[in-house]
């Protein structure tokens, strides 16, 4: 496994909500990267934010771990939950939540922070 996999593997198992998007959250790059963090935000998510753009081995990589081919990609607990519509359609029927509460329990607001990793 290369460096930059291992890498990519360590957030997605390390914390509990990943989100791989075009930018970061003060300069999102992308309107689908933009609709999936507002999806964890109203959420009340603690959201680590990836940002893929810096060097394109990061989403080459990052689609052969989770044979999902578009960005952005958000990981609840290890888990991949999809993109921005798998999101926005969680979030509208309350299943994002519920998805959390399961995945990181009752009190996942708690902590509630975001944060910007970097692996490259």
């Amino acid at each position: 496994m290369t460096e930059l996999k291992e890498r990519i593997k360590q957030v997605i198992e390390g914390e509990p909500v990943a989100l791989f998007m075009k930018g970061t959250p003060e300069m999102i790059m992308c309107g689908n990267s933009l609709r999936a963090l507002e999806a964890l935000r109203r959420a009340e998510a603690p959201v680590a934010t990836v940002d893929i753009l810096p060097d394109p081995a990061i989403r080459q990589e990052l689609s052969a771990l989770s044979g999902w081919p578009t960005i952005p990609q958000v990981f609840v607990g290890g888990e991949l939950i999809g993109g921005a519509d798998i999101c926005e359609e969680l979030a509208a029927t309350g299943e994002l939540e519920r998805t959390l509460e399961e995945k990181l329990g009752l009190g996942y607001r708690e902590g509630r922070e975001e944060r910007i990793l970097s692996v490259v």
